[in-house]
Formats: structure tokens, sequence, C-alpha cells
């Protein structure tokens, strides 16, 4: 018989004629538990390091400006008849780090300043002219940061390369700086590079789950785009189609009602479900078997009763992700109801045609009686 989708009992048979094969997991509290511990691609599981980042290096490019203090005149650089000089200190002429890494200190000659911290190239500096200056003390500082760079674009106000603070920052301040995102925060995504590793949450994942603000490194990328999150509705629901979230999360509970509910003459209420596909780590605690599976990624079905009382609770607390199916599977009477309608059907076509006929052949008695 004509249907919308897979029958119930052949879902949880976990048969499939075509593939891929999947698991079916019925959820439960302790179900619920370990998903509430995986969110959509965690940027704090992505990047678990949340030490404050290291101190900011002088890279190829970056203008730094060196100040050198003696301890009285008549030393190599302050000379005995200075006169009325402002202060016992030389300051050289800015320089870039040249490709080589290096800049240029008189009487020192080339110092190795690009992967090094300011007070390393001080260090440098005094132990090359330590024994010619009288008491030599080094300042040294960027003026210009060129490198350690950190990039915001995408959907915020001002894209721009922003210059790494020494104190540093988290994700939310690096997006602040640039301006904040020009959408709304519900339908926004946010993903942070580093390294060649990438992850990608809902912007709201950075304000209400404080540890996926993890800290920003000099030379990572942040992305802002806008994009809705939207699940799929099939089945013995009172609508069908794609609907959004409209806010950055929902449960399972709160997509059934988006979609009209169940309906009441076609819903299996035990046979309610929400296809996804989940990290095969994450599908091993859930309980499948993933040996028949290959890749990073596993096919899993989550089956909901909502014939059990508690079946709601447990919906209220499964969070929907981007693009999930929720399926609402028939009743098995339904199929029963449509047989009897088909064979009604037939058994009024067939009636149609008798009485039709004998229609007909009263028509020709009354014809011959009237000649």
């Amino acid at each position: 018989m004509p249907m919308s989708g897979p029958e119930d009992h052949v879902i949880k048979s976990e048969i499939t004629r075509s593939g891929p094969e999947f698991g079916l997991v019925k959820l439960n509290p302790t179900i619920t538990n370990i998903l509430a511990e995986y969110g959509p691609g965690a940027l704090a599981a992505s990047f678990p390091d949340n030490r404050v980042p290291p101190k900011i290096k002088f890279g190829i490019g970056d203008v730094i400006a060196v100040t050198i203090f003696e301890a009285a005149a008549g030393g190599l650089f302050i000379p005995a008849e200075a006169g009325v000089r402002p202060g016992n200190f030389v300051a050289l002429p800015n320089q870039n780090v040249d490709t080589d890494g290096k800049i240029t200190v008189p009487y020192a000659g080339a110092i190795q300043a690009a992967g090094r911290t300011p007070a390393e190239v001080q260090q440098e500096i005094v132990k090359a002219i330590g024994n010619r200056a009288i008491e030599p003390q080094v300042v040294v500082s960027l003026a210009t940061q060129n490198t350690s760079l950190i990039t915001v674009l995408g959907e915020v106000n001002t894209p721009t390369r922003l210059q790494a603070l020494s104190a540093g920052e988290h994700v939310l301040d690096s997006i602040t700086r640039a301006g904040g995102p020009k959408g709304q925060g519900y339908e926004t995504w946010v993903t942070l590079e580093r390294g060649g590793k990438r992850a990608t949450v809902p912007f709201g994942a950075l304000v209400y789950q404080p540890a996926n603000n993890v800290w920003v490194h000099p030379g990572d990328t942040i992305y802002v785009y806008r994009e809705p999150q939207v699940f799929l509705a099939f089945g013995a629901s009172g609508q069908q189609g794609q609907f959004t979230f409209d806010m950055w999360k929902i449960t399972m509970a709160q997509a059934m009602a988006k979609a009209g509910g169940l309906l009441d003459s076609q819903a299996e209420p035990s046979g309610v479900y929400v296809y996804r596909r989940e990290p095969r780590e994450l599908a091993e605690r859930l309980g499948v078997d993933c040996s028949k599976f290959v890749g990073p990624t596993v096919p899993v079905i989550y089956n909901a009763d909502f014939r059990d009382p508690a079946g709601y609770f447990l919906a209220n607390q499964f969070q929907m992700r981007d693009k999930d199916v929720l399926f609402a599977a028939n009743a098995a009477t339904v199929d029963s109801a449509k047989f009897m309608q088909y064979v009604r059907v037939i058994i009024a076509t067939a009636n149609d045609t008798t009485v039709a006929a004998n229609n007909v052949q009263i028509l020709r008695i009354n014809s011959r009686i009237a000649n």
C-alpha cells in the first residue's frame, strides 16, 4: 500500500533494502546523558588546550625598536662629553626583521629576532655588548606588528586582521574587535582554524557554553557565516517539509511541535525517529555495533516512544542537530484501513458498472414497450 516512509516494524528490525546499514538507539536517560556530552563540533573538544596563549614572538617583517642604556657617560654609546643629553640612553632607528629573521645592532652585529620574545632578544644584545659598554641595559619592543596576527572574516561588520594581544583573548573577544556578527546569533556559525585543524560551532555555543569560547592563538583564522539551522519532518506529522530552528538549539519535542505534532488518526506514537550520522566514538558509547561500518561516522536512528509518558521528558532532553530528519511512522492499522478503502473503491466501481448495465437494460425494455 502507498505510504510516506518505512514501516515502524521495518525500522525496529534494522533491515535495509538498499543501504547504508544503520544502528538503532532507543532513547533512555543514559542515552540522553551521553549525548549531552557531545556538542556539534564543540571547540572545547577540538582545541582542548585551555592555557593562555604563548608569549608573542617576533616574526619576519615585524618592525622592532631597540633602546640601549648605559650606567654612565664615556661608554660605548654615551660619550664623556655628552653635555646636556636628556638621558643615558640611545634609541636606534626602527628596523624590520629581515628574511633571515635577524636585526642589526651596532657593535653587536646580527641578532636573531624571529622566533624569540623581546626578553630573549634583549638578553642576546646585552651579552654581545656587555664587555664593551658600561653596565648596558636594553629595551626591545614591537613597533609595528606584521606577524602574530588573527584573521577574522565573513559575516562580521569589520572583517580584518587583528594584532594579537599580549594578554591574550578569546574567540568572542576577537569577533567583538571585528565589529561583531552581522546577523542574528541563532543563525550564525563560527569556524576556528588553527594549524590545519578546524572546528565549527553555532554562535550560541560560544555565548551559552563558555568552555567553547577558547583562547585565540596568533595565526588563527576565525570565519563567521550565516546558515539557518534546519530539520526535515516526514511521515505522520501534522506538517511535512523543512523547518528552521529559529533559535540556536531546539529539542526533539520542540521540533515535533513545530511540525504540527503527531496525527491522531495515523501516527504510531512509539515510532518517532531521528536520523543522523554520529562520530564512531559516540556510536560505540551508545551501544551500536560499529564493526559493520566503514569511515569516521556511523548512521544512527534514534527512537522515542511517545506511548510512554516519560518519552516526552526524554524528547525534551534530546537536542536536534542541523539537518536532522524527523520521521513519524504510521500505525499498523493504517495499512488495513488503506486496504479496506481500496477494496471499497473496487466494489463501488464494480457496483457502478452493474448499475449502469442494468439502467441500459431497463431503457431498452422501456423502449420496446413504447414501440
